[in-house]
């Protein structure tokens, strides 16, 4: 019998102060860096709704927005927003903030996949309660059909490339 998980009971969030060390040579932070933040806090929501190990499987519609500059805070909300057999979609946002002023802006949007180490572990039921989880778990057939579709012909190309060291060739 399946359990019933709320979007909300998957929420993580963690907050960070960006620092010199963070920033790329257009002052701005380097995307890499929040793209490995996000990874870890959506992995959280990920295993709160599954509570078995995942492994991130995709990326999708990464939207950088607004750019974070020195002093800034982002905080990252990620909770899950559908699920499969074992698949996962956790959503994420990164809030601003110029903390000099309190002004708050989106800066960046993105949706990741987790995959289910456990081939045997039934995933629960999601509820959405809000107007923001309920839009967004509305969309979630729609984006896994798009991804579906991506990935046959990802899986087309992959067949296509040589694994030969460049320089035999």
């Amino acid at each position: 019998m399946s359990t019933t998980i709320t979007c909300r009971q998957t929420l993580a969030i963690t907050s960070h102060r960006i620092l010199a060390s963070d920033l790329n040579e257009h002052d701005t932070v380097y995307g890499g860096e929040l793209l490995s933040l996000l990874d870890g806090t959506t992995s959280i929501s990920a295993s709160r709704f599954a509570r078995t190990q995942c492994v991130t499987a995709a990326v999708d519609n990464v939207n950088f927005l607004a750019p974070f500059v020195l002093n800034d805070s982002l905080c990252i909300e990620a909770y899950v927003t559908g699920a499969g057999k074992r698949s996962i979609e956790v959503f994420a946002k990164v809030i601003g903030e110029h903390l000099e002023t309190g002004e708050r802006f989106l800066g960046m949007t993105a949706f990741f996949t987790f995959v289910s180490l456990d081939k045997n572990k039934e995933l629960p039921q999601l509820k959405a309660q809000t107007a923001e989880e309920k839009a967004l778990c509305q969309g979630y057939l729609a984006r896994k059909q798009l991804r579906d579709q991506m990935r046959k012909l990802h899986q087309t190309t992959q067949n296509q490339l040589s694994l030969e060291f460049p320089w035999l060739i």
